[in-house]
């Protein structure tokens, strides 16, 4: 086994359920084609609420440590009530707390999730200050053999040069998944971070986003195309990259195989932390040398399962669980 640090964010996730919202089709919007609205000053009540541990590092950290990785989540809390309940979760998850930094002034993060009970689909408001208070500690980062690299907040771009220069260092792998505001305010730094990156993982529209930024001169049906998106992406060095699109499935090159994966389709709850079961189902079949088929059936299986539950964590599998339905993923070979 491969000890593995997940770095960024690590929350509460409070998630209201709701059928309220006006679903709006935006096509013209190419990384944007769907918004939820409300009326703006009036009132809606839930009739439930869920509540789960969040955040990128924390979500991808306990999936891995269930697949049987052994993970450390290194992110930031608060000395708070809050702080002590993410790190007792995390604890009780088999998640390794030794990296984690505990700070007495400032808020462990929060999330309030509005999830559309017709779709599945959320929408994510959060309060970052634990998080964006995190600081890079080389002594707590070198003893792992793999660094997965989420979201970063505060200071993001000097903690990434750091970490990627502790991995150049120390001969620590590199596994990747920029957040939004990074990719929107940062790209030289991202296009740097994918260079080194042995998995760099990204969703369609992120994939979109990047290429765009960057500014390849693509005509616009072309970044509809994901193997196109692939291929752009794995230019810049990454040794595998892997695009996720909800529904449609999951797609991964390596410079010699080009995978396409199905999407189990099953009756969506939430899909909160999709994204995050497939990162950890995928790198933890990777890590185990299993090949690129196989991994992106893997990553498939576990976000197929994590939309079944509120929350990020509670719909995870253990290898046992996805060994049992990874055949039913439809694979296609597209080179």
């Amino acid at each position: 086994m491969h000890k593995i640090i997940c770095i960024g964010s690590t929350s509460k996730d409070i998630f209201f359920p709701t059928s309220e919202g006006l679903i709006l089709d935006t096509p013209e919007d190419v990384t944007s084609q769907k918004k939820i609205a409300f009326e703006l000053g009036a009132k809606y009540q839930v009739k439930e609420r869920f509540e789960s541990l969040g955040g990128c590092a924390a979500n991808v950290a306990q999936g891995l440590t269930k697949l049987g990785e052994i993970s450390e989540c290194y992110s930031k809390i608060g000395d708070d009530d809050l702080g002590h309940w993410i790190r007792k979760t995390l604890v009780s998850g088999g998640v390794g707390v030794s990296a984690l930094e505990i700070e007495k002034d400032c808020k462990s993060d929060l999330s309030l999730i509005l999830v559309d009970q017709r779709t599945g689909e959320r929408t994510i408001f959060s309060d970052r200050d634990a998080n964006d208070k995190l600081t890079i500690i080389a002594e707590k980062l070198s003893h792992a053999h793999w660094f997965f690299v989420s979201s970063l907040n505060g200071d993001w771009r000097e903690h990434l040069r750091e970490l990627l220069l502790i991995a150049k260092e120390k001969k620590i792998r590199v596994a990747f998944n920029p957040g939004q505001k990074n990719i929107k305010t940062g790209l030289s730094e991202i296009a740097y971070a994918i260079t080194v990156s042995e998995v760099f993982f990204v969703n369609k529209d992120e994939a979109i986003e990047i290429v765009v930024g960057l500014g390849d001169n693509t005509i616009s049906e072309l970044l509809e195309n994901e193997e196109y998106l692939l291929k752009v992406l794995h230019r810049l060095g990454a040794k595998t990259v892997v695009i996720t699109d909800g529904e449609h499935g999951g797609w991964g090159y390596d410079g010699n195989q080009m995978i396409h994966v199905d999407a189990l389709l099953r009756k969506a709850v939430d899909s909160t932390g999709a994204g995050d079961a497939f990162t950890s189902g995928f790198l933890a079949a990777h890590m185990k040398r299993k090949d690129l088929a196989t991994s992106l059936r893997w990553g498939s299986a576990n976000s197929s399962s994590s939309v079944t539950e509120y929350g990020g964590q509670a719909g995870l599998l253990d290898e046992k669980e996805i060994e049992n339905i990874i055949l039913k993923i439809g694979v296609k070979d597209l080179l």
